[in-house]
């Protein structure tokens, strides 16, 4: 095993795009990383980096204290697992696992021991001599894995590989990448668009934007304390809620709605200009003992009935913060939303599935205000 450093690194490639902007991040001996991001925020280009198939434009990677920028990938001791199987057809799963091996003079013997081995960790051990194309795409995924198991390597790297993957699929396959990180303990750093993965898979989390990494840490200090208005708007599903306001005399002005400010954060935000983050899991249906003060009633747009529960998205007028995927929606959409007329915002509540609110209905919301993220409406930094 070994730990893993990235120091100040930086890509930029020749016609001018910067890919990756002196990016800082350590991953422990041992530990899981998840590199998350929208598409071309350059999670992707610092894992070919790590993995030696991009050079470095400036900075430094290290494995285990040392210095790989000009080592060559086959000397850097990791293994790498694609989104495409890349297997070759015309060979078994036994011969596709221990390929690697044989083409570095391992003994026979030794290699069959260690495909047997790793092909009965991952369930494989009745498909060994099965070719690819007989396989289904979860199946092929495990040989793809069991692959870079019989390596032995220092450390895995994982672009986005359950992406081929059906829905149903992608689950079972994080369960089996936990369950081999906990089995093996090889130092992983895993690269994937889809937060849900991230937040279920590492032990840290590395939320990049443009080329910048904009926080690392646990997956649930991401969800209750994140740094900015990105990242707030990023983690999490659905995503948090973001509204523009201002706070006055204990109060936050949403538009025409007013929510009061809880005590130990009101020093800190009066008289700012805000943005106010929501989770829709912080709000509930009103009763008659909630306060007025920490009640939003706002008109139904669209109810979605999830089994489990329901989203209920609401229109509220003040200007929303759009982060991520929907900054590209809503260009699409001419900068509004659908179903939501311009200057005003959709704000989806998470609530209990036996809720009944249909479009056109006000939808009484209570907040739980202890809940609320405040984030300086300039930097878009979060205000503790």
């Amino acid at each position: 095993m070994a730990s893993i450093c990235f120091a100040d690194v930086s890509k930029r490639y020749e016609d001018g795009t910067l890919a990756v902007d002196g990016l800082d991040l350590d991953v422990a001996d041992g530990g899981f990383t998840v590199l998350v991001g929208p598409s071309g925020c350059g999670k992707s280009t610092a894992l070919r980096m790590l993995a030696g198939l991009e050079d470095i434009t400036s900075g430094e990677v290290r494995i285990a204290d040392r210095v790989v920028n000009d080592v060559p990938p086959k000397d850097r001791d990791i293994a790498m697992v694609f989104q495409s199987y890349a297997l070759y057809p015309h060979m078994t799963v036994a011969e596709n696992m221990g390929f690697s091996l044989k083409m570095h003079g391992v003994d026979r013997a030794q290699i069959r021991a260690r495909v047997e081995q790793a092909a009965e960790m991952l369930g494989l051990t009745d498909l060994l001599d099965k070719r690819p194309r007989q396989l289904s795409g979860g199946q092929r995924q495990r040989v793809a894995l069991g692959r870079s198991i019989v390596r032995e390597p220092r450390a895995f790297l994982m672009d986005e590989p359950l992406s081929n993957l059906d829905a149903k699929m992608r689950v079972e396959m994080r369960g089996y990448l936990q369950g081999l990180h906990a089995d093996l303990g090889v130092t992983t750093v895993y690269v994937t668009h889809d937060q849900t993965e991230a937040m279920t898979m590492g032990d840290r989390v590395a939320v990049m934007r443009d080329g910048r990494l904009e926080q690392v840490d646990a997956p649930q200090a991401l969800y209750e304390q994140p740094a900015n208005v990105f990242v707030a708007g990023f983690i999490g599903s659905p995503a948090m809620n973001l509204v523009r306001g201002h706070v006055q005399d204990g109060v936050v002005h949403l538009g025409s709605h007013r929510l009061r400010v809880p005590a130990h954060r009101a020093a800190a935000v009066e008289g700012r200009d805000v943005v106010v983050g929501i989770r829709p899991e912080s709000m509930s249906a009103a009763g008659g003992a909630t306060p007025e003060d920490e009640i939003l009633r706002l008109p139904v747009v669209l109810s979605e009935a999830l089994g489990h529960d329901v989203l209920v998205h609401t229109e509220l007028d003040a200007e929303a913060v759009l982060t991520g995927d929907m900054e590209a929606v809503a260009r699409e959409l001419g900068g509004v939303e659908a179903g939501v007329s311009a200057g005003h915002t959709r704000l989806t509540a998470r609530l209990p599935a036996s809720t009944r609110m249909r479009p056109g209905d006000v939808a009484p919301l209570a907040v739980a205000i202890d809940e609320l993220h405040f984030f300086d409406a300039a930097t878009e930094q979060a205000i503790r």
